[in-house]
């Protein structure tokens, strides 16, 4: 082993609203607040967390396609798709209509993929 997992980085435009974002999502809770462009969460028990690094003329990927590819894109386990559907919304994603019975493809504010997926 080289290292250890840290925190997965995700370029936006707006790392505050973005991370705000993520909290809600995953209920994780802002460790660092950095007025350069650069925001992290996570659970507070020394576990990876997320990053936001702002990107002056961000171009959000595009999904499906690859002018602008997706590069990564986050899995969130749910009991319920349904429910966890309809709070993701609420939050301010966008849905792909996409998916099966067992996940769904969603967009969030920045235009960065990430799927529901039922455990």
């Amino acid at each position: 082993m080289i290292g250890t997992w840290q925190s997965l980085v995700i370029d936006c435009p707006d790392p505050d609203s973005l991370a705000t974002f993520y909290e809600q999502l995953l209920g994780m809770i802002r460790i660092q607040h950095d007025e350069d462009g650069w925001i992290s969460i996570g659970d507070g028990t020394g576990r990876p967390g997320i990053d936001f690094q702002k990107v002056e003329d961000y171009m959000p990927p595009q999904w499906p396609g690859s002018e602008h590819p997706q590069q990564m894109h986050v899995d969130v386990r749910v009991k319920d798709l349904d429910i966890g559907e309809e709070l993701v919304l609420k939050l301010g994603a966008t849905s792909m209509d996409s998916g099966t019975n067992t996940f769904r493809v969603y967009l969030d504010p920045a235009g960065h993929p990430f799927c529901l997926v039922l455990y």
